[in-house]
């Protein structure tokens, strides 16, 4: 028996997913939203049957795991007898630091360095740390795998992470490029070899998660060399309501204009930029193609503006590698927005990336959609980091 329950923890919310490891299969998926608010709500279903959806007060996270197996052993609709059939739980952790540069079983040891990364995340540690304590007090005698969205980019050298502040920073409060997404670019690394049969450490790839957080990285045969995140998500490309990279003096130049203090300027960079604050539509890059449609000239800017960070991150990791095999487009926007393919790869014949109108246009799963003649494959790979924290924990505890 080797079903693996991934989860997936928000500071009001909690993805779900179980997995039967024999064959990566999925058994059942769900989401608990409103947790602690008044009036909770879980949604949930398995392949091949109907959506459920109960609404009822969820007190905290370990109540929403309780939901969560009494869903999945219900008499009835459930896939499972017993919480027996649970081998282990992967838990998505956003932030490790330099602690971990892979996935671990979770002791207290592990414990204690999430709780001191919470400073470099404290909207994401907080959440998943609770979701992981929920979990131990639910389920105490199965194990725990914490799989951690900055391990992948700890293989980065020192002159990609290293910031050109004073090195003391570095040394007493380890300020660096740490990256995210880690998981995703990880999936669709190995997806991607095996899609071009292609061994992977033969692979140069530029892995391009676009949703509504975003990040681009250069992966040198399997191991990331760089990427665009930074000590927070906030760095690198524009987002749904994230800026992405400003000139670091915009930080004081704002408080001291709008008499704010630091912490509503963080909020703007964070919750009201990126595609939200150029077009003043919406974060959702749906509602911005539906008003380019229409003519709408600052959604025509928001895609423009966005589609040209895109590729100048894809150029300048094309000169860090030194050779592109691929470049590989996936998460939501990246995977279902043909136009922000076509605008992102706008002038990339010049490191040989030439994308076919025709194959961008048409909706795909997986599929190489550049050219024939085209040197660089351009790729829709669809991400799956729940397999990958799945294939994690089965390796570490269930091998």
């Amino acid at each position: 028996m080797k079903n693996v329950l991934v989860i997936n923890c928000g500071s009001s919310s909690l993805k779900w997913q179980l997995l039967d490891m024999e064959d990566e299969n999925l058994l059942a998926k769900g989401l608990v939203e409103r947790i602690g608010q008044e009036q909770g709500i879980h949604t949930w279903y398995r392949p091949g049957g109907e959506e459920h959806r109960t609404e009822e007060p969820i007190a905290d996270h370990a109540c929403a795991i309780e939901r969560l197996l009494a869903a999945l052993t219900d008499p009835q609709d459930g896939v499972i007898s017993s919480m027996a059939e649970v081998a282990a739980v992967g838990h998505r952790v956003v932030h490790a630091g330099e602690e971990y540069s892979g996935s671990v079983v979770i002791t207290d040891d592990v414990l204690r360095a999430l709780k001191d990364c919470i400073p470099l995340a404290p909207l994401h540690n907080p959440a998943n740390i609770t979701g992981i304590e929920a979990a131990m007090k639910v389920m105490p005698e199965v194990p725990m795998v914490g799989v951690f969205d900055t391990a992948f980019h700890q293989s980065m050298p020192d002159r990609a992470y290293i910031y050109p502040i004073p090195y003391k920073f570095y040394e007493e409060m380890k300020v660096r490029r740490y990256g995210f997404h880690g998981t995703s670019h990880r999936y669709v690394t190995l997806r991607a070899s095996q899609i071009l049969e292609r061994d992977i450490p033969d692979l140069n790839l530029i892995t391009c998660h676009l949703g509504n957080g975003a990040s681009v990285a250069a992966v040198q045969g399997g191991q990331s060399i760089d990427t665009s995140m930074g000590l927070t998500p906030l760095e690198g490309l524009m987002m749904g309501t994230r800026s992405g990279d400003v000139d670091p003096a915009l930080v004081g130049f704002l408080a001291r204009r709008l008499d704010i203090g630091l912490a509503e300027v963080e909020k703007i960079l964070n919750k009201e930029s990126g595609m939200l604050g150029i077009t003043g539509i919406s974060s959702d890059l749906r509602d911005v193609e539906r008003e380019y449609a229409n003519g709408n000239d600052r959604a025509r800017l928001g895609l423009e503006v966005y589609g040209y960070h895109i590729r100048k991150y894809i150029g300048a990791y094309a000169v860090a590698l030194g050779r592109v095999d691929a470049i590989i487009f996936t998460a939501g926007v990246g995977e279902h927005a043909s136009l922000v393919r076509e605008w992102a790869c706008e002038g990339l014949q010049a490191i040989g990336a030439v994308l076919d109108p025709f194959k961008n246009a048409t909706r795909h799963d997986e599929a190489i959609i550049s050219k024939m003649s085209s040197r660089v494959k351009i790729m829709i790979v669809p991400t799956n980091e729940e397999v990958m924290i799945a294939r994690d924990t089965r390796d570490l505890v269930l091998m």
